[in-house]
């Protein structure tokens, strides 16, 4: 079935992630789409589906994380705030500072907090220590971090519990400021606890951030999203508000998988 469906919104605002036509291929192998969506700005949209859906492939695609894959290929359009992310002419390294991603297993640098954070910072250039300290410090109270780590920036990363690497990971992406963030199942490797805090983090993220969010968990996605996008084998199936795909799915794929009679 190939359903693409876009979210009506009454004006587009920084942030917003406009998808046209786009397709994924891993060789001669048609992974995903074709998808065309409108992910508006300054909102958490989740994608929900099977495993082998296409959700974390279209997740990838929108910082183009999927060209580090040998042998994919990606055809259609992505748009930020209406400018072309793919193309000859645009820096994929400049797409991502502005498209962030965090990965479903923590994944700090093995060095201190501080220089976790002002990674990212450093290799775009900055070098003046008081702009550095206070860079990393915003990113880490954006995070929900800095109260617990302020007296230890200088310790090793690896000390920190799960959770904390996660908030970290979030902090690192979050220092070059960027315009989205892109989290591939945040929470799946964490305790409840711990899932609660990422949980409360993404819902306080939105108002500066978009926020794209894969998850297998369709509480997580009803909790925290405001819209949801499902995917089964590589298509589009169903997206809309949270409310409505939960309580009144237009497809019947979407009801199916949503009351548990496949996945």
């Amino acid at each position: 079935m190939n359903t693409q469906a876009a979210l009506a919104t009454d004006k587009e605002i920084l942030g917003s992630v406009r998808v046209q036509g786009l397709v994924v291929y891993y060789g001669d192998k048609r992974a995903l789409g074709p998808v065309d969506m409108m992910i508006p700005g300054k909102q958490v949209t989740a994608l929900i589906g099977p495993s082998g859906c296409g959700k974390s492939t279209f997740l990838r695609s929108l910082n183009r994380m999927n060209e580090m894959v040998i042998g994919c290929r990606v055809e259609g359009d992505v748009r930020l705030n209406d400018e072309p992310i793919y193309g000859s002419g645009v820096d994929a390294v400049a797409v991502r500072r502005r498209i962030g991603m965090v990965f479903q297993k923590s994944n700090p640098f093995p060095k201190s907090i501080f220089d976790n954070v002002a990674y990212g910072l450093r290799i775009g250039g900055l070098t003046d220590r008081s702009e550095l300290g206070g860079r990393v410090e915003q990113a880490l109270k954006h995070s929900a971090l800095w109260e617990e780590v302020k007296d230890r920036l200088h310790e090793s990363a690896l000390g920190l519990s799960g959770g904390q690497q996660q908030r970290l990971c979030i902090a690192r992406a979050l220092a070059v400021a960027p315009d989205v963030i892109l989290m591939d199942e945040p929470a799946s490797a964490l305790d409840p606890i711990a899932t609660a805090h990422i949980e409360e983090l993404i819902h306080e993220l939105a108002r500066d951030y978009t926020v794209v969010i894969v998850t297998h968990n369709m509480q997580q996605a009803a909790r925290v999203s405001h819209n949801t996008a499902f995917f089964y084998m590589g298509d589009l199936i169903e997206f809309d508000r949270t409310e409505s795909i939960f309580t009144k799915p237009k497809q019947p794929k979407t009801e199916d998988y949503i009351t548990g009679r496949f996945g």
